[in-house]
This record gives structure tokens, sequence and C-alpha cells, in this order.
């Protein structure tokens, strides 16, 4: 029998409201301490927040700077005592708040993962148990016993998030913490929170909408210390959204005024674009793309293996280390087979930042025959299209070898981050993705 009840909630917020009170100076603060009474302003940061994440859910918080998201979060950790209401947690909470918190400057990145991990609940035979697994994690192995005055910002998150991880932790809270750091490693964090979804709960504060909706289940929206919606992460950020376009009617009635200035002033056309004329060598987007990492986070049953993947030029067929929009490419996958791979499968997906998969195609086409590699052979898979318009920010192209059809199949080698790519300049002033694959092809190469 299956029930329809709601899951335990983990995390319950009740009427919750901080205020601090005001002082013209820290002298003021010593005689409201003898004298109470007296009578000073105050600003409420939060008022009367109500909301209950249940387990196995990942929520969002969402709002401008000064909005309260941060003071929320210290509320439900427990290091800001709270003016009114309540804030309940269940279980074991593991919080990513302000980048470097709970780090001793002096300490050595091995000292600091004691000392973070014992303060996240675990004792200090289990974070030294756990030690390696977490600088493998952090991949900081070179600087570990070094200060972490001395590391970056990206640096501290590794570690930060490394011990986070690994302290079975059945709440994440997190404060902006995948905002640093190189896309490859994000990615690598954004997997893990994929995965803990299944078993424990996430409260997450961001700036980035799109983390909040790839993310998150649902999103509360804090204004001014006030909740202004809660509900479904896609429609709480869209009202977010319209809301920064909100404009007084005298504000519109004055931009409308300064149009029709502006009109009056000239009789002549306003060319915004004009494809007749040719555009300026420096006019399309450059994206850089990265040499093939051979030593990529990968998982599959083996027997065959990735070797090589990247983009190369269909003409001369040199490798690519950069390429604009529009151009011709050719994304090449190749594949080392150690047993016989009856049926092989080779494709790619290229992602953004937060792992969300953007385009990407493979080898498998209803009635086309698949033919067989055999041990010690190669199967190369070529994909050309035109190199599509992105958004700047950094990409990762991940690549596979499966065998057996798309219904079922074995996947033989799926390697992560295999190649990343970085948009340096692009003309997609909005969200624009586009692929048209113009020809594919797959061989055998003995």
């Amino acid at each position: 029998m299956f029930s329809d009840a709601p899951a335990e909630a983990v995390i319950e917020a009740r009427d919750l409201a901080k205020h601090y009170v005001l002082y013209p100076s820290p002298a003021h603060r010593l005689i409201h301490a003898i004298l109470p009474g007296r009578v000073y302003p105050k600003f409420e940061a939060l008022k009367d927040v109500s909301f209950t994440v249940r387990r196995g859910e990942t929520v969002g918080i969402i709002g401008q700077n000064g909005a309260g998201k941060s003071t929320l979060l210290q509320l439900i950790t427990g290091t800001v005592t709270p003016t009114a209401g309540v804030a309940e947690v269940k279980g074991r909470v593991a919080a990513l708040l302000e980048l470097g918190a709970g780090f001793e400057p002096d300490f050595t990145g091995r000292e600091n993962i004691l000392l973070n991990g014992t303060i996240l609940g675990l004792t200090p035979g289990q974070v030294r148990e756990r030690m390696q697994s977490i600088i493998d994690f952090s991949e900081l192995a070179e600087f570990i016993d070094r200060p972490v005055r001395t590391y970056s910002s990206g640096m501290f998150m590794r570690l930060a998030f490394s011990v986070a991880a690994h302290v079975d932790a059945d709440v994440l809270i997190i404060d902006e913490a995948l905002a640093v750091g190189d896309a490859r490693f994000s990615q690598k964090c954004l997997r893990f929170l994929r995965d803990f979804r299944r078993r424990g709960s996430i409260l997450f504060v961001s700036h980035d909408l799109g983390a909040v909706t790839g993310l998150c289940d649902r999103a509360i929206w804090l204004d001014r210390g006030v909740v202004r919606g809660q509900g479904a992460a896609i429609e709480v950020c869209e009202r977010y959204v319209a809301s920064l376009f909100e404009r007084p009617e005298s504000a519109v009635a004055s931009v409308a005024g300064g149009a029709e200035a502006d009109a009056a002033m000239s009789n002549d056309a306003l060319v915004l674009l004009d494809d007749a004329a040719p555009p300026p060598e420096s006019a399309p987007g450059v994206t850089t793309c990265s040499p093939f990492n051979a030593a990529a986070s990968s998982f599959g049953v083996g027997g065959a293996a990735i070797v090589d993947a990247g983009l190369f030029d269909p003409i001369s067929g040199g490798r690519m280390q950069r390429v604009v929009e529009g151009q011709d490419v050719e994304l090449k996958v190749k594949a080392r087979a150690d047993a016989e791979v009856l049926k092989p499968i080779i494709g790619f997906y290229i992602k953004d930042r937060l792992g969300q998969l953007l385009l990407g195609d493979n080898t498998f086409w209803d009635g086309a025959p698949q033919p067989t590699i055999a041990a010690g052979g190669q199967g190369i898979a070529r994909f050309r299209f035109r190199w599509p318009a992105l958004q700047r920010g950094a990409y990762t192209l991940t690549v596979a070898i499966a065998d057996g059809s798309m219904a079922h199949h074995v996947q033989r080698h799926w390697m992560h981050d295999a190649v990343i790519f970085e948009v340096l300049s692009t003309s997609a002033r909005l969200a624009l993705v586009g692929l048209r694959l113009n020809k594919v092809t797959f061989e055998i190469a003995l």
C-alpha cells in the first residue's frame, strides 16, 4: 500500500523575525544595556517568515541584495538568534555560508579539514578516516599542507564543499558557494548535489536563477525581509524577474516623454542592425577550446574507453583551439575497444556551468547499421555542424561510448568534462542555443 502523506519536515520556520537596533555610537549600546527602557530605531531584517522544507526537497531562496537571505540562513543554522519566531531543523546540518567561515587562516588545509569536520559533527577519528577522500574530492593535494590564507576564493570553496560532502549530513545549506571556482569543479559539485537529493534536503541561496530553476523543486522569494512568494521554482523565479521590471507610472511617463523628445530631435531612422553591411572581423563570438582531458571524471563497465575528443577543422583536420559563431566544425570522439563492442553508440553533450544539457547527439539512427568494433580497434564518430551562439561563460563537453540500442544498452565509458569551452564574446543577447547537424559519420579504425 502506498501513502500519499507528505514527507517529514526537516526544516520548519514559523513566524521568524530578526530586528537589529541601530545605535548612533558604541557608547549608546552600553547605555541601552544599563537603561533598557530607552528607545532606538530598529532595522527589520526579517519579518514573519514561515516555510517548511521536507525530506528530499531542494528549496531555493531568491531576492535582491539586502532581502534577508543570508540572515535567514544564519537563523536556521543557529549562528544568529531570532528576535521572534522559531526555526527547527531535524538531523545533521552541513552549511556553506560565508566563504571561509569556520576556517582558521593560519591553519593548513589539512588542519582546517579536521577543524571544520568536527564543527559539522564528525568525531576527530571519523575526519581522519575520511581525510584522503576529502582531499581527493577537493583536488587540492598539492596545497593541502599550506596555510589557507594563501588560498584563492575558488580553493576555499573547494575545501569547504569537500568537507561538507563527507559529513553524512541530512540537510545541506548553501549560500552562493557555487559562484566561485572553475566550471569543471562547479559541475562536480552539482553532480554531488543531484545525487544528495535522493537521500537528503537542500536549502540553496543564489542570485543565479538558472541554478535555482535547474536544481530546486520549490523557491522562496524574499523582499525586504518579507516572503513575497513561494511555490514551484520556475513560477516563483518568473514572478521575481517580472518584479525587477516593474515601474511606477511616473517613471513610465518620464521615459515616454524622453522618447518623444528624442524623436522630435531627428527624423532619421535609427539603424540598429544592417545585414547588408559585412560584419567586422571582431564581430563573431569567440570560443576557446581546452585540450582533451584524459584524466577527467568518468564511469562505466569497461571494455571500451574514450581516448580523444574535441573540435576539429572539417577541411584541414587540425584540432581547433578557438572557434567563432557560425563556423563549420567537426566534433570528433575517438574510442578504443579493449574488448569486442558489438553495437557501439558514441555520443556527446555540451553542458553549461550548471550541468544543464544544452545540445548533443549520438551515432544511433533507427534502421542504420552499427558496425562492430573488434578488440584492439577504434571507433571514431564525427559530428559536423556550425558552432552556435552561446552566452558568455564556461561550457563542458561530455562524451560516452555505449553498447546496444537507445532503449537497451550498457555504458562502456562515460566521461564528464572532457573538454572545456570558454565563450569570450558572443552575439547572443538572450538565451540562444542552436545546433543543426549537416553531416554525421562513423567508422572503424584498426
